[in-house]
């Protein structure tokens, strides 16, 4: 099955007999909203937006369901992410849900949606994720998925344990994705799917901080190529065309991995080690600084 539209219609008729009427509205997040979608490599991204006030039980019935839907079979039920919240947590005026910044402006700009009354034109301003959160909430996760962690043990010899954080389906390993820049054998090792996300998230999170939209595969991508002084071009490039058709030459994508995912990732290091600075982001910067000692090293 390569259907997202299918995956995701299931999920939503299992949150309707879920939650009832807590179910306000569902909308499809991410390249199944704003295009770009690839069966290969894509996540199939849902969002919820439930009634206030939050409910204790809302966590675990989320997680459940998903967890059920997950089970459907097919590589796409795996990579269901859902984002859920209430209008009240939307707007900030409670703490709860989970729809960090960036996959809150993807709510707005992009949401397409599924069932129920679209809630987006009565959140207001307050809704709408500021450039600095935007700027700090990916530069978080970066640090943890991409990088070498946020704590001084993750100095390293090697990949550090335990899951971290999440993004879309994926669940970060602090170190990992670090040791695998130096081994480009091993990144291209984990399958096209891990592999592009790696090359293509610092280029999304670059766009993104440049630009405060949403840092979609299409317009990142776009705007990377755009820039002559782009010290990743190719790579990007191919990594872009592979979402949709795998390298048939391991060797040659290897070696183009070689030649330039380090030189991405000093890019996007240091433009946004800039960037915290400026903001007084100090424990962010920190790490940033760290991990560009790491990009340094054989």
């Amino acid at each position: 099955m390569d259907n997202g539209e299918t995956v995701l219609a299931e999920a939503v008729a299992a949150y309707r007999a879920a939650l009832g009427a807590r179910l306000v509205a569902a909308y499809a997040l991410g390249s199944l909203a704003h295009g770009g979608f690839s069966p290969l490599v894509s996540d199939v991204d849902l969002g919820l937006v439930l009634a206030d006030p939050p409910a204790p039980s809302d966590p675990d019935r989320i997680a459940a369901v998903a967890d059920t839907v997950k089970a459907g079979g097919s590589p796409l039920h795996q990579r269901l992410s859902v984002f859920w919240a209430t209008p009240g947590i939307l707007r900030g005026e409670v703490v709860g849900g989970r729809f960090p910044p960036l996959d809150r402006l993807d709510l707005l700009e992009n949401g397409r949606l599924l069932a129920g009354a679209d809630v987006r034109p009565g959140l207001g301003p307050a809704a709408v994720p500021s450039g600095e959160e935007l700027l700090v909430a990916g530069a978080d996760f970066a640090v943890d998925f991409l990088g070498p962690g946020h704590e001084a043990e993750a100095e390293a010899d090697g990949p550090a344990s335990g899951t971290i954080s999440v993004l879309g389906s994926l669940a970060p390993v602090g170190g990992a994705v670090l040791h695998e820049l130096h081994h480009p054998e091993e990144l291209l090792g984990q399958g096209v799917r891990h592999a592009t996300k790696i090359v293509l998230f610092p280029v999304r999170f670059l766009y993104t901080a440049a630009t405060g939209r949403v840092g979609t595969n299409e317009a990142a991508v776009a705007d990377y190529l755009a820039r002559p002084d782009g010290p990743a071009r190719e790579l990007v490039g191919a990594a872009y065309r592979w979402r949709t058709e795998p390298p048939d030459d391991a060797v040659a994508a290897t070696e183009l991995l070689r030649r330039e995912v380090i030189l991405l990732y000093r890019q996007y290091v240091d433009d946004h080690l800039a960037r915290l600075t400026e903001l007084k982001e100090d424990g962010l910067a920190e790490a940033f600084a760290r991990w560009r000692r790491h990009l340094e090293e054989p």
